[in-house]
């Protein structure tokens, strides 16, 4: 039998590190080294008796578990850090991600992906795991690919409604190139081939309430 991952928890609520503890240990290839429940203590704790993992709460009174992450993973690549937090929104999952963690767990999860998150840390410490990093990607590619600027807007409220560049650029006092200029930026962002595919794109992530009649003269 291989050697039991050896885990650091760190939490500044003693309830949740024994609470956890007590999970882990019940694991055959888990063993709980150490506590600690500020980032000072972790750090040095974490020097002290160099775990296979570490599992630290993103909110700590002296800082974050993400000054743990950062610190530990400028010495090596080897050691797994998994993040646990109350408030894991896109903001969090991301920072955790780039600051070098290898794995993101709500507090609200079940206990068992802690222990999925702690045994892929052990063996895969620089490949990032979280439960809804597809969701938080796809909504991060969507907010900033489809931003358009209120000009690219202007534009596609006028293709809705059926007009072509020539006639969009009479709209809004521009040359034909112009306008040829800020369709083609609206297609490059809405990842479409042509009219059609930016207009359902646009409807789809609402940009576009409806297609407008063609109102062309």
């Amino acid at each position: 039998m291989s050697a039991a991952i050896r885990v650091l928890l760190v939490d500044d609520h003693e309830l949740i590190r024994e609470g956890l503890a007590g999970v882990l240990q019940l694991e055959e290839d888990m063993d709980v080294v150490a506590q600690a429940g500020s980032v000072a203590e972790a750090l040095t704790t974490y020097a002290a008796v160099r775990p296979d993992v570490v599992i630290a709460d993103l909110q700590l009174q002296d800082g974050t578990g993400l000054d743990i992450v950062r610190t530990i993973r400028k010495e090596t690549d080897a050691v797994g850090l998994v993040v646990l937090t109350m408030h894991s929104g896109d903001d969090q999952i991301f920072a955790a991600m780039e600051a070098g963690a290898s794995g993101f767990v709500g507090k609200d999860a079940p206990s068992g992906e802690v222990v999925r998150a702690a045994r892929h840390a052990a063996v895969s410490p620089r490949s990032f795991v979280c439960a809804g990093l597809a969701q938080a990607m796809l909504r991060r590619a969507t907010s900033e690919s489809t931003r358009l600027s209120d000009r690219e807007h202007e534009v596609l409220l006028l293709l809705a409604d059926g007009l072509g560049a020539a006639q969009i650029g009479e709209r809004l006092y521009l040359s034909e190139s112009t306008a040829k200029s800020h369709i083609a930026r609206i297609y490059q962002k809405l990842g479409a081939a042509n009219r059609a595919q930016a207009l359902v794109t646009a409807m789809r992530i609402g940009l576009l309430s409806a297609i407008q009649p063609d109102r062309r003269p």
